[in-house]
């Protein structure tokens, strides 16, 4: 048996404070009866939240790689925008997680799971993850720029800071950029380049911490990484 709000947590709600906030405002009930901070779930009880009933705590951790395309937003509310990454996702019914955000111009790996524990976890800033991007920018690159970016700089309060910048091929006044870095602050990167004067054309995410995105997804492709894969994220981190 486990606390309800890691059971929630797990499940997708967010964090285990997030998920207490829940229980505390009466949306959960535990069987027939309402559920109170301190409960415990095991195999055969039954979860509703706003009287739907949520998935099996036996349910196995899955993760999805994503190759996100452009023009399709991270977020399960499309607003303006038509496409989400949730759209085509395997079992409609899955409460699915993105494990961070791309915004609606990057492509690239995104990782999405059915675990919000898992989730939150490695969203958390306190797991110091490499995100490495390819960069296709227009601008003069020079030795100060790259100690800039590598020092960091404060916009609105917050450090924006590269931990390695590698320059690659020039195309006429483009030139593209491998950068990483171990935050995932909104817009990071793009903010980083436009501080310096580059205007930035491509972005796209190819490695998050060990997990490399698949050559062999193209665009708006996914696949289901193997319960040995997982296992070994969810043991070892990412």
């Amino acid at each position: 048996m486990q606390r309800l709000q890691k059971f929630l947590a797990s499940a997708g709600f967010g964090s285990r404070r997030k998920s207490e906030e829940i229980i505390k405002q009466g949306r959960v009930r535990l069987n027939d009866a309402q559920a109170k901070l301190g409960d415990k779930v095991g195999e055969l009880d039954k979860v509703y939240v706003d009287g739907n009933l949520i998935e099996s705590i036996a349910q196995p951790t899955r993760i999805i790689m994503l190759n996100k395309q452009r023009g399709v937003i991270c977020s399960k509310n499309p607003q303006k925008f038509g496409a989400t990454v949730f759209d085509n996702l395997p079992d409609p019914s899955t409460n699915w997680i993105s494990i961070g955000r791309l915004d609606v111009n990057t492509t690239g790996l995104l990782l999405i799971t059915n675990n919000g524990e898992l989730a939150h976890k490695l969203m958390h800033p306190s797991s110091i993850i490499d995100r490495e991007y390819l960069v296709r920018a227009r601008g003069n690159f020079s030795e100060e720029i790259k100690e800039s970016m590598l020092k960091g700089i404060n916009i609105d309060d917050k450090k924006l800071q590269l931990t390695d910048i590698v320059p690659g091929v020039k195309q006429s006044s483009n030139q593209w950029f491998t950068v990483c870095l171990q935050s995932g602050k909104n817009r990071e990167v793009r903010n980083l380049f436009d501080y310096h004067g580059f205007q930035v054309s491509r972005l796209k995410r190819v490695r998050f911490g060990s997990i490399f995105l698949d050559k062999d997804l193209k665009e708006g492709q996914l696949k289901e990484l193997t319960s040995n894969e997982v296992d070994q994220i969810i043991e070892n981190g990412i």
